[in-house]
C-alpha cells in the first residue's frame, strides 16, 4: 500500500496534527520524518485538549504505531515528559518507536543555540532555543550523535568528547562561558538508555516491510514548506526539509512509495519569528485575526504574527 505525505503549505500551524489525527482511524504507522521539538501541534481528543511537540500526532489513535523517524533530531529530556504526560491523562504511548538512526539533542546544544541567538543581536533568526539547529549543523558536520550510540558507552564518549572540542573553545573564547564536561554529558545520555532501549527499531525495515504488507503509512512534516532549509524564506526558516522529499528521506521510504501528498492551508497565515511576511496585518484585522483564531505558538507561547 502505498505511503501519504501531510505538510503545512504555508508557515506552519495550519493544522497538519489535526489532519494527522483525523486520519488516524485509517492508517496502521504515523511516521514523523523531521524536525524536533520545536514543532508544536494541537490536537482535541474527546474533549481533552493535547499539546504535542516531539510526538507524531498518531499516537492519539489506539491502532497506530508512532513512529519518530530517523530525519527527527530527539531531545530525550523532552520525549519522556511529554509521554509522561500523556501516561498521566489516560493516554497509551507504549506503542511509539524511535529511529536508531535519529540524532539526538544534547545539553550543550541548547547552550549554544541561545548563545548564538543573542550573539547575532539584530540578525538573530527567532529560534525556539532548543537546540535544534546546532544538533543538525553537528549531524551534517559529522559530529552528531544517534539513538544506537546510547548502547556503546566507549562510542558515545568519543562522539561527546569530538563534539565538544570545538564547542567549547567556542563557549570560553567567543562567548565567555563556562566549557562543558565530557562526563555530565555522557551521564545525561545514559540515564535514558534503559527506558529508551524497548523503542529503538531500524525504522527504515520497518516501514517497508509494512508497505510490503499492504498497510498504510502516513508521514506527518513538522513546520511547514516556507520553513524549509532549502527551498523557504531563507535564512528565516527551520534546520530540515519539511516537504513532501524531506518527510522521504526522514523517514527512509522511497519516493516512487508516496502515492499522495496532502498540503494544508489555513484561510489566514501566520508566523512566529522573524522573517518577511508580505501580507502581514498591522491593523485592527491582524489584532482579530490572533485573538479569535489563538494565535500564540504551542512550543513557545509567542503570539503569531498574522495576516492573508
Amino acid at each position: 500500500m502505498p505511503a501519504i505525505v501531510i505538510v503545512g503549505a504555508q508557515w506552519g500551524d495550519e493544522g497538519k496534527g489535526k489532519a494527522t489525527d483525523l486520519l488516524g482511524g485509517r492508517v496502521d504507522y504515523v511516521v514523523k520524518p523531521n524536525g524536533g521539538n520545536n514543532a508544536g501541534h494541537t490536537v482535541v481528543v474527546g474533549g481533552e485538549k493535547y499539546e504535542l511537540k516531539l510526538l507524531p500526532a498518531g499516537i492519539l489513535s489506539p491502532n497506530v504505531v508512532p513512529i519518530i523517524g530517523n530525519g527527527v533530531v530527539v531531545n530525550l529530556e523532552a520525549l519522556f515528559e511529554e509521554i509522561d504526560g500523556l501516561d498521566a491523562r489516560g493516554a497509551d504511548a507504549s506503542r511509539l518507536r524511535v529511529s536508531a538512526n535519529a540524532h539526538l539533542v544534547a545539553p550543550f546544544h541548547q547552550v549554544m543555540d541561545k548563545v548564538t541567538e543573542r550573539f547575532l543581536g539584530k540578525r538573530a533568526i527567532g529560534t525556539t532555543g532548543r537546540g535544534i539547529g546546532p544538533a543538525y549543523m553537528d549531524k551534517v558536520a559529522r559530529l552528531g550523535i544517534r539513538a544506537q550510540d546510547l548502547y556503546d558507552e566507549s562510542i558515545l564518549r568519543q562522539k561527546v568528547e569530538g563534539s565538544l572540542r570545538q564547542k567549547n573553545e567556542l563557549l570560553l573564547k567567543v562567548y565567555n562561558r563556562r566549557d562543558i564536561g565530557v562526563d555530565e554529558v555522557v551521564e545525561y545520555f545514559l540515564s535514558f538508555a534503559e527506558r529508551l532501549k524497548p523503542m529503538i527499531v531500524d525504522s527504515s525495515l520497518m516501514l517497508n516491510q509494512a508497505l510490503d504488507e499492504d498497510k498504510v503509512v502516513l508521514l506527518e512534516g513538522g513546520q511547514a514548506t516556507f520553513l524549509d532549509v532549502d527551498h523557504g524564506t531563507y535564512p528565516f526558516v527551520t534546520s530540515s526539509n519539511p516537504t513532501s522529499g524531506g518527510a522521504c528521506v526522514g523517514s527512509g521510504i522511497g519516493p516512487t512509495r508516496i502515492s499522495r501528498v496532502v498540503g494544508i492551508v489555513k484561510a489566514y497565515t501566520t508566523r512566529v519569528g522573524a522573517g518577511p511576511f508580505p501580507t502581514e496585518l498591522f491593523d485592527e484585522m491582524g489584532e482579530y485575526l490572533q485573538k479569535t483564531g489563538g494565535e500564540f505558538g504551542v512550543n513557545t507561547g509567542r503570539p503569531r504574527r498574522c495576516g492573508w
